[in-house]
């Protein structure tokens, strides 16, 4: 409790624009209300990642605006508070029949966790499933490639990330398997993790990204 309210001072007292708007935050971490406010989970039929008409991807929506820049602010800013308001978020929009019961994000491989010191994509993981309820369960996909990132290659050059990734069935539940990225761009990445996981026995498996 105490280090709760000696970070809330902290807040107050150092000047910090929102990463979504650039107003000032004062107290509040991560996000402004209003940028909270705009955070609106969609669960989506169409996507690289499904061949049929149905539900499997949960999103906050477009990678622009403010989505775009609370991706960019956690992802390169080292604004990890971030993912505590966006996991919840995303966590909102998840379908109860889908039975959820562990959420797995995309590894990093270790040469670039070392760069960077942390994986967004796991913090995202462990907000969205505390609000869930669910096992955040890194341990389940390893990255054994290192890959560059997708997101700034064009669609031609994007790289194939087949036996990128292997899975270990052994840390999950039985039931539904939420993947977790924190932006979708050609699906790959995502469908390289989605093929580790069935070789590995996982037979339902759904989506989440923060921004496609």
């Amino acid at each position: 409790m105490a280090c709760e309210w000696w970070a809330a001072l902290t807040r107050t007292l150092l000047p910090r624009a929102c990463p979504g708007c650039g107003q000032q935050l004062g107290p509040e971490a991560g996000l402004c209300p209003g940028c909270r406010a705009a955070l609106r989970p969609q669960v989506q039929v169409h996507s690289p990642l499904c061949s049929r008409v149905e539900p499997h991807l949960v999103t906050l929506g477009a990678y622009r605006g403010v989505l775009r820049r609370s991706v960019r602010a956690l992802k390169y800013g080292g604004a990890r508070d971030l993912a505590g308001i966006l996991g919840p978020a995303l966590a909102r929009g998840v379908p109860l029949e889908w039975g959820v019961t562990a959420v797995v994000p995309v590894p990093l491989h270790v040469s670039r966790l070392r760069e960077r010191g942390f994986n967004q994509a796991e913090l995202l993981a462990c907000g969205l499933a505390q609000e869930l309820g669910v096992p955040c369960v890194p341990q389940a996909l390893t990255r054994r490639r290192a890959g560059v990132s997708q997101a700034r290659q064009q669609g031609a050059q994007r790289q194939n990330f087949h036996g990128h990734f292997q899975a270990d069935f052994r840390h999950l539940p039985p039931g539904g398997v939420l993947l977790l990225d924190d932006v979708l761009t050609s699906g790959r990445t995502l469908l390289a993790c989605r093929d580790a996981l069935q070789d590995a026995g996982v037979n339902r498996l759904y989506y989440a990204v923060v921004a496609r």
